[in-house]
């Protein structure tokens, strides 16, 4: 039997002769659209905020939850590294981590990184609370601005919150019924307000609320393993990866809402701050805007000094408007700057009404004081450097002497104007000195003289004084 090797033909059906070709390319294009749309992978926005906590940290965290909002990210990292910082700043932040669409995790990284003070407080306010190995966290007793001198605002509240020693009291010989003075109840209202605050947060996402009031009375810190052992902290992850991974599928609520986390090969999206933002940065920078104020203020005395000149108050004008601007959000302690004002005053006047120095000295010295305590240097991140204010105060205080050596110097030198400038020079008498009195030729001008001695015409003559319009003259030989 022979094999049948003849090509097997299949029967069209009457539908698909009906279409034809093209009617076969459109049916493929509709089965592709009928095809589920493949699944974009999820956006992680990651923020970074290093450094002291301020106006411009504020700004680049509120601007970056919104962003998040806006382009529907999946979760907001928030890459943290700070020794702390401004109360009403941190405040700000907390209060729109706590209120976003989005949830923020708060990772206090890379290694070697802290989160103390006001970091701690965003860290328990974070929806996701994670840390980096070699990490620490706490100290976050809060501190007074422009309190009074002696101890640190952290002592005068932890004595105040511990109460009176017996022990002291009985080598005081103080009355344990005695009440704490204003100072003591002031700290007291500041911690309390902050234990409050710190334990409402860790009730919120259920962590340890009891070491979170002691890091707020005693100072107390954390590393990152024994932050997890205490349930301060969610995760620790190496890196931002890593805490993707760790919390992938974790149920969270959000703005009212429950949320699982799609975090497996998410898109990450680093969110670098804008140029108002690094603006805003360099000039509420403590030195910055001491240099600022010190610029606008000697270029106003400049131009008071040399009225016209327009360069100096034009700059100085403009540096003291942004120094002021920067002290309004800035811990500025106002009897330091006030001890400032008084100084440049005096270095002022001494311009005008010359004191053989002891204004422009005390002036100088004013300024040095005034710039030491301008700041409130127990604020984290937030005092002047010493460096730059005695190298401010050195170079004003040399400035200053240039001016007065200057101006002895301009002192001692013979007039070169007015009716004194006079004296010493030769003059041509054009008459004969009849009793006494005749007429000089000087410079171009003619002049009424009058001489001791005989003189005649076309003599040369030396003036000896100026009496009114009259020229005292003697013979040159």
């Amino acid at each position: 039997m022979t094999r049948c090797t003849a090509p097997i033909r299949r029967r069209r059906s009457p539908w698909l002769r009906a279409l034809g070709l093209p009617g076969l390319v459109l049916l493929a294009l509709l089965g592709q659209a009928e095809e589920p749309a493949t699944h974009e992978s999820a956006q992680i926005h990651v923020l970074t905020v290093e450094g002291a906590i301020g106006p411009a940290s504020r700004d680049y965290v509120l601007r970056g939850i919104e962003a998040a909002e806006a382009n529907g990210a999946e979760l907001l990292v928030l890459r943290l590294d700070t020794p702390g910082g401004l109360d009403a700043s941190m405040r700000d932040m907390i209060k729109k981590i706590l209120n976003a669409e989005v949830p923020v995790a708060t990772w206090v990284g890379p290694p070697g990184a802290r989160a103390a003070s006001a970091g701690t407080y965003m860290l328990y306010a974070s929806h996701i609370a994670a840390m980096a190995p070699s990490t620490n966290l706490g100290a976050a007793t809060p501190v007074q601005i422009g309190g009074a001198g002696g101890d640190s605002p952290a002592d005068r509240a932890r004595e105040a919150l511990e109460g009176d020693d017996g022990a002291d009291d009985a080598e005081n010989g103080e009355d344990e019924a005695t009440a704490p003075g204003p100072a003591d109840a002031t700290s007291r209202k500041v911690v309390e307000d902050a234990v409050a605050y710190i334990r409402g947060l860790a009730e919120r996402h259920g962590r340890n609320a009891d070491w979170a009031e002691r890091a707020v009375r005693e100072s107390v810190s954390l590393s990152a393993s024994e932050a997890l052992d205490l349930n301060v902290i969610d995760f620790i992850a190496d890196d931002i990866p890593s805490l993707l991974e760790a919390v992938h599928g974790r149920e969270l609520q959000v703005a009212g809402r429950m949320l699982t986390l799609e975090t497996r090969n998410a898109v990450i999206s680093e969110r670098e701050p804008d140029w108002r933002n690094r603006f805003l940065s360099v000039l509420t920078n403590p030195t910055v805007a001491y240099l600022l104020m010190m610029i606008g203020i000697y270029g106003l005395i400049l131009e008071g000094y040399n009225p016209g000149a327009l360069v100096p108050g034009v700059i100085g004008g403009i540096c003291l408007l942004l120094a002021l601007y920067a002290f309004q959000i800035l811990p500025v302690n106002y009897a330091g700057l006030a001890l400032m004002l008084l100084g440049f005053a005096l270095i002022a006047v001494e311009l005008f009404v010359p004191s053989l120095g002891i204004l422009g000295i005390g002036g100088v010295i004013t300024v040095v004081i005034g710039s030491i305590i301008l700041m409130d240097s127990e604020v984290p991140g937030m005092g002047v450097n010493t460096g730059l204010i005695a190298a401010m105060g050195l170079a004003s205080a040399l400035v200053f002497l240039a001016i007065v050596y200057l101006a002895a110097k301009t002192f001692r030198r013979p007039r070169v104007s007015g009716r004194e400038a006079l004296i010493g020079h030769h003059a041509e008498a054009i008459s004969r000195f009849s009793d006494g009195h005749g007429r000089v030729h000087l410079e171009g001008e003619d002049w009424s003289a009058a001489s001791e001695f005989p003189i005649e015409p076309g003599q040369v003559v030396e003036i000896e004084a100026v009496d009114g319009l009259v020229l005292k003259v003697k013979p040159l030989e």
